[in-house]
Parts: C-alpha cells; sequence; structure tokens
C-alpha cells in the first residue's frame, strides 16, 4: 500500500525533528506553548490559528496547497526543487500534459505559508552557539535580534505567488526547509568528526567526497575557502547548515571569543567577510546547492524506502545512500 503524500510531508518533518540541535524538552515546549496560544483564543479567531503549529514546530516548512486532498492521494512520483516559483509548477503541469506521473511539488526554500514566518526557525542557531561554548544568555540575545530583523524583511513578500498557481492547477504543494537542513547538519558534523580535518585543504577535501559537491564542481562551484588559507589549520571547527539564514556579523566576536576558529557554512553574506577576519575566523563554503541538496537527499532516501520517486528540479541534485 502506497504512502498518503501528507505522511510523506510528516515524515520528513518528523525525520528533522529527531536530528534538532535543540533538546527535545525544548523542542515539545514549542508545541505545548502552540497548543495553550490556540486555546486560549477567542472563537472567532481559532479560525485563523495555523493548525501546524500543533504537531510541527518549524515555521519555515508548511503544507500550502492541497492538504486535504493529499491525505487521500497516494505518494508514488514527487518533483523536489530547492526553490519552487511559477515557474516550476508550470513545469510540473506541462509534464503531467506530457504523461508523467507527479503527484505532488516541493520545495526546500519557504513558499506560501512557510514565508512570512521562516525567521521564527532560527532559535535553533541558539543550541549550536551553546555547543560551541557561547553563553546561553549571550546566543539568545544574537539570535534573537538577528531575527527579529529578518522577520520585519519579510513583511513585503508576494508569498502566495507559486502556490497560487498551484491552486489554479489543482497540484498538491508544500516546503521542508528546518527538517531537511537539520538532516544535513548532523550529516556535515559526523563527517567532520569522522575525517578529522587538520586544515582548510582537509576540510575541502572532505566535503569533495560527496557527490552533491562533485556535481556542483562540475557546474563551476565547488566548495570553496572564503576568508583563510589552504594550509591554515582548522583549529576549533563549527559547522552550520540550519538555522533558517545566516546569522549577525556580531556573532563572530561571540564565536572566536568561545574558541571557534573556522566555520564551515553553506554561503555567507559578503558584510560578513571582514568581520570574520577580524575575529580571526576561517571561512569554508560548503556550497549552498549542493548542501541544500544532501539535506533533501536524506528525507528522499526515506521516502524511497516507502516506494516514493522523487524527480529533482531548480538546484536539487538527487543521489540515493540507500
Amino acid at each position: 500500500m502506497s504512502m498518503k503524500i501528507y505522511d510523506a510531508y510528516r515524515l520528513g518533518i518528523e525525520a528533522g525533528m529527531t536530528r534538532d540541535l535543540r533538546p527535545k524538552s525544548e523542542v515539545q515546549r514549542i508545541l505545548s506553548d502552540a497548543k495553550e496560544r490556540y486555546e486560549s483564543l477567542p472563537e472567532g479567531q481559532k479560525e485563523l490559528f495555523d493548525m501546524e503549529d500543533l504537531w510541527n514546530p518549524y515555521a519555515d516548512s508548511r503544507f500550502s496547497v492541497g492538504m486535504e486532498k493529499a491525505k487521500e492521494l497516494d505518494a508514488v512520483r514527487l518533483m523536489w526543487g530547492i526553490d519552487i516559483s511559477s515557474a516550476e509548477v508550470l513545469l510540473a503541469d506541462r509534464l503531467r500534459e506530457k504523461g508523467e506521473r507527479l503527484d505532488a511539488i516541493i520545495a526546500h526554500h519557504p513558499l506560501g505559508s512557510s514565508k512570512t514566518r521562516f525567521p521564527e526557525v532560527m532559535m535553533q542557531m541558539t543550541a549550536m552557539f551553546q555547543n560551541m561554548g557561547v553563553p546561553e544568555e549571550k546566543a539568545y540575545e544574537l539570535v534573537k535580534n538577528r531575527m527579529d530583523e529578518v522577520l520585519r524583511g519579510m513583511q513585503g513578500y508576494n508569498y502566495n505567488q507559486a502556490a497560487d498557481v498551484a491552486r489554479m492547477l489543482d497540484i498538491p504543494l508544500f516546503n521542508i526547509h528546518a527538517p531537511a537542513d537539520n538532516m544535513v547538519e548532523e550529516f556535515m558534523v559526523n563527517k567532520i568528526k569522522e575525517d578529522q580535518p587538520e586544515t582548510l585543504q582537509d576540510i575541502i577535501d572532505s566535503l569533495m567526497k560527496e557527490p552533491e559537491q562533485r556535481m556542483a564542481a562540475k557546474c563551476n562551484s565547488p566548495p570553496i575557502i572564503l576568508a583563510g588559507n589552504p594550509s591554515d589549520e582548522c583549529g576549533k571547527i563549527m559547522v552550520k547548515m540550519n538555522g533558517g539564514t545566516s546569522f549577525s556579523k556580531e556573532t563572530y566576536a561571540a564565536l572566536a571569543e568561545a574558541g571557534v576558529k573556522t566555520i564551515v557554512a553553506m554561503h555567507y553574506p559578503d558584510s560578513h567577510f571582514d568581520a570574520a577576519k577580524e575575529a580571526g575566523i576561517n571561512l569554508v563554503i560548503s556550497g549552498h546547492m549542493c548542501s541544500d541538496s544532501i539535506g533533501v537527499n536524506l528525507i528522499c532516501d526515506l521516502w524511497e524506502k516507502e516506494g516514493i520517486e522523487v524527480i529533482p528540479c531548480s538546484g536539487f541534485t538527487r543521489f540515493s545512500r540507500n
């Protein structure tokens, strides 16, 4: 019996929850707080509440179109892209017209009902910073200030553009962001532990063992050393794959004080280059599309075991580790 589309979505979210950097009690507290908020609402407001908050702690991952239908439809062949715009929705419809089976479209990056609230997942970074030795209060302050800044910037987006196209074409659409990033965070942390790199070049060599990074290199987008030299010693390494978006420039000084010498991340804002150099921290770019692809692939591998095929598009490269 085939897995339903909505059950596949839930499986992806729940897989990411088991890899959350925060204690399980903290993740459960987020869900408990949501339940309290819902129950305290006056009746006229309850219909406006995002019911996914009651089981899904990631505001950046939502089922935006066709949820009820997706609870009945089988997930046999899904299309997943890192970014889904109206063009990819039209592509899915065109493939259907040509006779290909596509049961739903999945985005990695937030869209639809996950777009404006997505910065809420940035609070995951507090656990990352604390694991590196940043004091709890300082970690919270750094993340909260940056989260509020990003939330303010989200308010002007045309968040439902692709979702509206999917709705008009009657194609289920959802996205999985933080859970997939949690998957690649765990993967990369374990990779660093296993390979024990001593220099920045060792980190690059380690990354280049992965098929996603090798494919990116073929497209002239390999992992690179952004700040530092290949022969520089790594020292204490922080892996930064999750948290929704980049942290603030002020964070580098706090990380340096905690002893961090090298950060491996998908990408960095250009304004971070000088801040990192001033703090004496090396920066390695693991690659955005290829690193996101690892996290997505790890969820696709779970689906593959359930008989679900995933068609990659829009920056996602499919490699199975089963």
